[in-house]
């Protein structure tokens, strides 16, 4: 095969679980090369809240501290039922037992984070992968532009729409039939918020604002539109309308930060999820090849974990890996080390994706329910222990990379 490029490591996707991973391998010393088709990073929705164990894997590939002096350290949850108007629970990060780390954190802060630390030429921009081969022990990448890569180990960070889950025989992500509409407001001086999660549920919608530092408020508006209201997402005008009309009763000095912000800053997307049963019957891996983050584990946004997990993907990943290159060996050898150590990562990853899948799913159908008697129960009987469940998920540990 003439003019082919070969690398011991690729990753398909400079997102999260792409650049952690690669980071990963980096400080354990092996090297891996990042495919991403777009021209720079993929920055889209803003902002992802920061829970207690993505924190330990951001500190397990170093760079914690650096997110940590950009970001404010929230101190609780406070929810609020907009059908009563009364406050329905309050969750403290912080009390005599422990405390957690919880921070809304700027998704272009977090993959330049990553990025940064990456030894320079990792990441490969334009570079889409139109169709995978196999040549013995090895993977054929096909890119667009006509480049060849022979690659040992080939890792699927691509998103939902992920090309190598596709070869691994995973179907497309299923959607709820619920939308999510977000956007941020800089404030020219400090918004003078306390640093809190706040959180509204409505008849049928969620709603939320959380500061991400002492000057951007980030928010968020969950619902499930019909089939005339899924054309608004095409009109930022006639959208922030309607989510304006549906948060009447948001306290002002919350609804003002959705007023001010501007029509560029508006998006909405369809939400997905992957179904718990494919991850307990498919293919996380096969032979040298696997999936990770979006790629591996859709889930809808309502524990706040689908980037959380993508970063415990790649520290695990990275751990697993490394323990296959340690030694020189055949080509065959290496193949089965490598096969094996990507066994142990998806039989690590299998089930804590399966409990966070499941549990996110739950949790959006009783937030967003219309009903009036499941409405009812939310906000009485299951007030506390949805907002547990945040802390609960978020209460596990992926790791040192060593």
């Amino acid at each position: 095969m003439e003019s082919v490029i070969e690398e011991d490591i690729v990753i398909v996707g400079a997102g999260i679980a792409g650049l952690t991973t690669s980071l990963g391998l980096h400080r354990l010393g092996y090297g891996s090369l990042v495919l991403e088709s777009c021209d720079n990073l993929r920055v889209s929705g803003f902002a992802l809240t920061i829970w207690e164990n993505a924190w330990k894997a951001l500190d397990a590939v170093g760079v914690g501290d650096i997110l940590r002096h950009q970001h404010l350290q929230l101190h609780g949850i406070v929810t609020t039922s907009l059908v009563t108007g009364q406050q329905t629970s309050t969750i403290s990060f912080k009390d005599n037992k422990r405390k957690y780390e919880v921070r809304r954190v700027r998704r272009q802060l977090l993959l330049e984070a990553l990025a940064n630390e990456l030894p320079s030429g990792t990441i490969r921009y334009l570079s889409k992968v139109v169709a995978i081969q196999e040549f013995g022990f090895f993977k054929i990448l096909h890119l667009s532009d006509g480049t060849i890569i022979k690659t040992k180990v080939l890792i699927g960070c691509d998103g939902v729409n992920s090309v190598v889950a596709k070869w691994l025989g995973f179907k497309e992500a299923s959607y709820t039939g619920r939308h999510a509409t977000r956007g941020y407001v800089e404030m020219k001086n400090t918004h003078q918020i306390e640093p809190i999660f706040m959180q509204y549920f409505g008849k049928g919608f969620r709603a939320g604002a959380i500061p991400c530092d002492e000057k951007i408020v980030y928010w968020f508006f969950t619902w499930a539109p019909n089939n005339q209201d899924k054309e608004l997402a095409q009109d930022p005008t006639k959208l922030k309308e309607y989510v304006l009309s549906k948060l009447e009763k948001m306290p002002n000095d919350v609804r003002s930060f959705i007023e001010k912000t501007e029509l560029d800053a508006f998006q909405s997307t369809p939400l997905r999820y992957r179904h718990p049963w494919e991850l307990i019957m498919g293919n996380i891996s096969k032979g040298n090849v696997c999936v990770a983050g979006d790629a591996l584990h859709p889930m809808t946004p309502d524990l706040g974990q689908g980037g959380c997990c993508a970063l415990e993907d790649g520290v695990v990943l990275a751990r697993c890996l490394a323990e296959a290159f340690s030694k020189k060996s055949k080509e065959e050898e290496e193949y089965k080390r490598i096969e094996e150590s990507l066994k142990k990562y998806a039989k690590e990853r299998r089930w804590r994706c399966i409990d966070l899948i499941t549990t996110a799913y739950i949790m959006g159908y009783i937030q967003q329910s219309g009903s009036k008697f499941v409405s009812f129960i939310r906000d009485t009987v299951l007030a506390t222990f949805l907002g547990d469940q945040l802390l609960k998920k978020s209460d596990f540990d992926c790791g040192q990379l060593n």
